[in-house]
């Protein structure tokens, strides 16, 4: 009878969300264990079945800066950014595209999803431009050269509504080119946000590695289980956020800006959160709306 109550419980969850796209960014514990990214792909796939759309967005920054170190390149940051040269760029490119992609879609594939790996550059899906940061030493503004670290100019949602129509589950790495075909790496938050907007998606979810947005970040105990927009605009302008927060709020506010209904911040290392959060009235993480 428990089990039943559980599915009670899922159904007007269940109903409200059929037809509907989410679009989710796997990320922290989900990237770097294969075990969690298995459970990830399988909660995922529950969604489908149950008649939801799922898009997914994944990053991959600790992989990264591994192969970077064993080719013996250490890597540099700035504000939380990657300095990314031509030959980091090259390195980006294998290790997400080549790497990371092709695993979470394998993964869909050996538990009975059908995923297709793309990344920004596909079908135009993301027209990047480069990303600045200026900043002022004395009186006088220098702007700080990332090399081909980007941010998106225009996301043309097109490629994704196609698979989608088609039942696939798209699976997008953070690369993206400008229209010269100068290649770029995105933060993959800031992209998840920004598709969830351009596909005026139902939810935008944000798998991580800590139980979701903290009120103390040096408290685990200190989640903040529900926010308003309003809420995230104040936390990001007191500058407490912790650095990987900050993209995923400011994420949030994208999507939700966009049209996005709600967003959430949940920890993606515990099994099942997804399903925790999007099914039961108590959820596990922080949901913001506007």
């Amino acid at each position: 009878m428990q089990k039943v109550n559980i599915l009670v419980e899922a159904l007007p969850y269940i109903r409200d969300f059929h037809g509907s796209s989410m679009v989710i960014k796997i990320g922290g514990h989900a990237m770097v264990s294969d075990t969690v990214l298995e459970s990830t792909i399988k909660d995922i796939l529950l969604l489908y079945f149950v008649g939801i759309k799922p898009v997914v967005v994944h990053g991959g920054g600790p992989e990264i800066s591994e192969k970077m170190e064993k080719l013996g390149i250490k890597p540099k940051f700035v504000d939380g950014l990657r300095v990314t040269d031509k030959e980091t760029m090259e390195i980006v490119e294998m290790v997400l595209d080549g790497k990371i992609n092709s695993k979470i879609v394998s993964t869909f594939i050996r538990n009975g999803g059908k995923a297709v790996g793309i990344s920004g550059k596909d079908g135009l899906l993301i027209i990047a431009r480069k990303k600045e940061i200026r900043r002022f030493e004395g009186d006088k503004e220098v702007v700080i050269d990332l090399g081909h670290v980007g941010e998106a100019e225009l996301i043309n949602p097109e490629i994704l509504e196609v698979l989608i129509e088609k039942g696939l589950i798209p699976v997008i790495s953070p690369v993206a080119a400008d229209l010269m075909g100068e290649t770029y790496n995105l933060n993959a938050d800031i992209v998840a946000g920004n598709i969830a907007a351009a596909l005026r998606a139902k939810k935008l979810i944000m798998l991580t590695d800590v139980p979701g947005i903290l009120s103390n970040p040096d408290d685990s105990d200190s989640l903040i289980p529900r926010l308003k927009l309003d809420d995230i605009e104040k936390m990001l302008e007191s500058e407490k956020l912790r650095k990987g927060m900050i993209p995923k709020c400011e994420a949030i506010l994208a999507a939700l800006r966009g049209g996005v209904e709600k967003a959430h911040v949940i920890d993606g290392s515990k099994e099942h959160s997804l399903l925790v959060e999007l099914f039961t009235r108590e959820g596990i993480g922080t949901m913001v709306e506007v």
